[in-house]
């Protein structure tokens, strides 16, 4: 598995909104089958990053279609060469 960041642009209009929780369940399903990492979305800038593991970039973009909002979307994905957060990292060791 490949590692994939989906850089999202998207335009708001009246449907926008009633699509976001078809978006959030499907979103959370990605989520809880390990296929996304991590989910941002910024209002301020209509932006959305999301990182992907996926076979290739075109099953990264398959992933992507199948979201309600997709129709809303212009979007990028590039492969990650490094990927590291904290939530990665083993948890630090305690002596008592």
């Amino acid at each position: 598995m490949n590692k994939y960041q989906a850089i999202i642009s998207f335009d708001m209009d009246e449907d926008f909104m009633s699509l976001v929780p078809p978006h959030r369940t499907y979103i959370n399903y990605l989520l809880n089958k390990g296929i996304i990492d991590s989910y941002a979305v910024s209002m301020e800038t209509q932006q959305t990053w999301i990182t992907i593991n996926a076979k290739n970039k075109k099953e990264a973009k398959e992933f992507l279609e199948k979201s309600p909002l997709s129709k809303y979307w212009n979007y990028e994905i590039v492969e990650l060469f490094v990927y590291d957060s904290q939530s990665t990292r083993l948890p630090a060791v305690q002596l008592n």
